[in-house]
């Protein structure tokens, strides 16, 4: 490869994997997001032409880091030298600690990478801020998913969901929303904000809202992560435990869910001897001491879900009235239109496919789930199993319409084909769907 393709690559990879960590590295020196932002993507810029000229750095992150810092130390002093030149256009200024500005070394490796990431995780979760832009603010900014994929995963059209991150944004400076982690008498009243933006991230490394591949592993291994550090920080929390152990028992079946040539293996398809027992083992033990512990929270109730499935002998001997009775519980406290979704799969499997079709009709009314691609999938799939063919192709394509995940696309247009159906010609729009079932 060549130099510069070597720097794209490095800058590319850099972006992907470590973007978080430079922009929470660099909110604290800038303390306001839209300068942090601007920083850090102008040190990205200036690295494609520097690691091509000098080399890619030894640490990559360092590198970006320190760049992105001095770009919002200079932002600032020079902010501070215009206002010194109007005094009587402008409010006092706000003292800056300009000693703390001149104490930026080449790398902080001394900063904790989960600790950077959870303050502004926490500090996107603010109280003063809605529930749907906590959870916006931190997918786009800290887990540097594209507004379109947070628009997916939020059940929302790209346009509504930039105007609620702008918002967002806007109400973190006017309220002077301080980016350090709250006070430990302060954080349960985060707490389920900061869970529900790791489990969304986790599910969209899972599987991936757009793109080539299925997974990206770089983004539900960064919630792994992120839940381990949480878990750390309040062991005590048994929703901080429901959530870890659904992640790990859902993670054990990462290599298993695609073939050797890319495609998409269904739970009944995958080979159960290749699961991470170990992962599954940890998962059971959290499961257990949290059913022991008292009432278990909606986060354990799923990582239970998930743990009957994997420990099925096969698909087929799964306990399914167990999964049942365990998402009528998980309903009452959380009546989400997609939880009832997916209920209705192991409901197909105890009282069977008509049953299942007609709650999944009636769920088809919630305007909620009128982009959820899971929905017609689910549908499809159920029409098939009542020999209504015809139908069954009709909802296959509305689900393709509404999916745009290439190996999630190739899966739908072979259970079309597999019908006798040609999708050549089909047309396709952007999607604004959700994120997918858990199991």
């Amino acid at each position: 490869m060549t130099a510069a393709a070597d720097a794209g690559q490095a800058v590319a990879d850099a972006h992907r994997h470590e973007w978080a960590f430079v922009l929470a590295s660099t909110v604290r020196v800038a303390q306001d997001l839209d300068l942090a932002e601007e920083c850090v993507q102008e040190a990205y810029a200036v690295a494609l032409s520097a690691w091509e000229r000098d080399g890619i750095p030894t640490n990559p992150v360092a590198w970006l880091t320190t760049t992105a810092k001095r770009r919002a130390m200079d932002a600032i002093r020079r902010e501070r030298t215009f206002r010194s030149k109007l005094p009587l256009l402008v409010e006092p200024e706000v003292t800056v600690d300009e000693p703390a500005l001149g104490r930026v070394t080449a790398v902080e490796l001394e900063d904790a990478v989960p600790d950077e990431r959870l303050r502004l995780i926490f500090t996107c979760c603010h109280p003063a801020l809605a529930q749907e832009a906590q959870l916006a603010l931190t997918l786009r900014l800290v887990c540097g998913l594209p507004t379109s994929d947070v628009a997916r995963a939020l059940l929302v059209s790209e346009q509504t969901m930039a105007a609620r991150i702008t918002r967002a944004k806007k109400k973190i400076t006017v309220a002077r929303i301080p980016y350090r982690l709250p006070r430990p008498a302060d954080l349960p009243d985060r707490l389920a904000a900061v869970l529900s933006v790791l489990h969304l991230l986790f599910t969209a490394g899972h599987t991936a809202p757009s793109g080539p591949a299925l997974m990206r592993t770089d983004l539900a291994d960064r919630a792994l992560h992120l839940v381990r550090a949480l878990r750390e920080l309040m062991p005590d929390e048994p929703e901080v435990r429901g959530l870890l152990a659904l992640l790990v028992v859902t993670d054990a079946r990462r290599t298993t869910r695609t073939s050797s040539d890319g495609r998409l293996l269904r739970l009944q398809e995958q080979d159960r001897s290749r699961w991470d027992r170990t992962a599954l083992a940890e998962a059971h033990e959290l499961i257990v001491a949290g059913l022991r512990g008292g009432r278990a929270g909606r986060y354990m109730l799923q990582a239970a879900i998930a743990s009957l499935y994997a420990e099925a002998p096969s698909y087929e001997q799964t306990d399914w009235p167990q999964i049942v009775a365990l998402y009528d519980r998980l309903l009452v406290l959380w009546p989400s239109p997609v939880v009832a979704l997916n209920r209705t799969v192991p409901v197909s499997m105890v009282h069977g496919p008509a049953v299942a079709l007609a709650l999944v009709e009636a769920l088809e009314q919630d305007e909620r789930l009128s982009r959820y691609q899971y929905l017609p999938t689910i549908k499809a799939d159920l029409l098939q199993r009542l020999g209504r063919t015809d139908e069954a192709a009709a909802a296959y394509r509305v689900a393709l319409e509404l999916t745009d995940n290439e190996v999630e696309r190739a899966f739908l247009a072979g259970r079309l084909t597999d019908q006798g159906n040609s999708v050549g010609t089909m047309p396709r729009q952007a999607a604004s769907s959700g994120r997918a079932p858990s199991e």
